[in-house]
């Protein structure tokens, strides 16, 4: 028959290596995980360059429109003057 000792040994010790290799695998999983995740963020980098690229066009492009506006409106200004000086001399 077998002593309570043996029964402990013959039960445990399978235990103790299956935990030990869950724990390798898991540390592996998180070693491969944690590699991805860093190729991510370089991948993230370079979205945000990119949008911080179309950030300074769309800026460029709202510059561009004020200064349009700003030089109809001065020629709208001088058209307006010259008509009315044209209807004070008519």
């Amino acid at each position: 028959m077998v002593a309570n000792e043996q029964l402990y040994i013959a039960i445990g010790i399978p235990m103790l290596f299956n935990a030990t290799l869950m724990g390798l695998v898991i540390a592996l999983l998180s070693a491969k995980i944690g590699r991805v995740e860093s190729r991510f963020d370089s991948v993230d980098a370079r979205f945000d360059a990119v949008a911080a690229r179309f950030d300074a066009v769309d800026k460029r492009f709202d510059d561009m429109r004020d200064l349009w506006r700003a030089e109809l409106r001065r020629v709208e200004e001088v058209l307006d003057a010259r008509l009315k000086h044209i209807e004070e001399r008519g």
